[in-house]
């Protein structure tokens, strides 16, 4: 006597192996859960089929999951419009002198160095300065000595360890301050420099520097209208200057 599988008769082996095959993805869309819905209604056992009130579940899901990305993407364009917003804010920096938290120098090509700025929330017994390459690399320790709380400007000479000059490029600076007992003192260093470009990496957008160097756009904290020279010379406080605070 032949003997059926009776799962087979009534569609419940191939909708276990749809259900198998669709539970691959780590997530399921909108197409995926009608496709699932659609497969149920199709293949549901004739002798039991689907309750009522479940069913009515299922459709309720699949609205309040149409609903749901709807927003998603009615957010994805409001965050587009945001970043194309920003961009254009960003180049209207481009030809200023920008104040910004940041820790990089630069040596010129002419041997010249770019200044560093510093806070020191305390008055200091000893201050650090430890210079580091774009490798990582430390090239450079200098010992500052005591300084008072508030703001400092660093000038880096631009040579190592040896006294021999640094080539031309872009290098970092890690401050460490104590004070009289040994303890850490907070430290904030600035960068300044004149914008040339804007970029956007990461969902984060960049002032490009003329020297090469880059600043997180929502780390600026001053804009200062170029008349020929930069905020590093001294300049950013001439009457022909329109400096804004951010």
């Amino acid at each position: 006597m032949q003997v059926y599988d009776s799962s087979h008769i009534t569609g419940k082996a191939e909708k276990e192996f749809q259900m198998e095959t669709y539970t691959g993805k780590s997530e399921l869309d909108k197409a995926d859960f009608l496709t699932l819905l659609v497969a149920q209604l199709q293949h549901q056992d004739p002798m039991s089929p689907m309750d009522d009130q479940q069913f009515t579940a299922e459709l309720a899901q699949f609205s309040q999951l149409e609903q749901l990305t709807q927003i998603n993407e009615g957010i994805g364009g409001l965050s587009q419009t945001t970043a194309q917003q920003q961009m254009v804010n960003a180049a209207s920096y481009i030809g200023k002198d920008v104040r910004a938290v940041g820790d990089s120098l630069s040596i010129h090509d002419d041997g010249s160095v770019s200044s560093l700025y510093y806070l020191l929330a305390d008055n200091a017994s000893n201050v650090f300065a430890n210079i580091f390459d774009s490798n990582g690399n430390i090239v450079r320790t200098v010992e500052m000595g005591a300084q008072a709380t508030g703001e400092h400007e660093y000038e880096w000479d631009g040579k190592d360890w040896k006294g021999d000059k640094l080539s031309e490029g872009t290098y970092y600076v890690a401050l460490a301050a104590e004070d009289q007992e040994g303890s850490p003192i907070l430290t904030q260093t600035e960068v300044s420099g004149r914008v040339e470009g804007v970029m956007y990496d990461g969902g984060v957008h960049y002032l490009r520097l003329e020297d090469g160097r880059v600043v997180a756009f929502n780390y600026v904290k001053e804009v200062v209208a170029s008349n020929g020279t930069t905020s590093e010379e001294g300049d950013s406080s001439s009457g022909e200057e329109e400096s804004t605070t951010e």
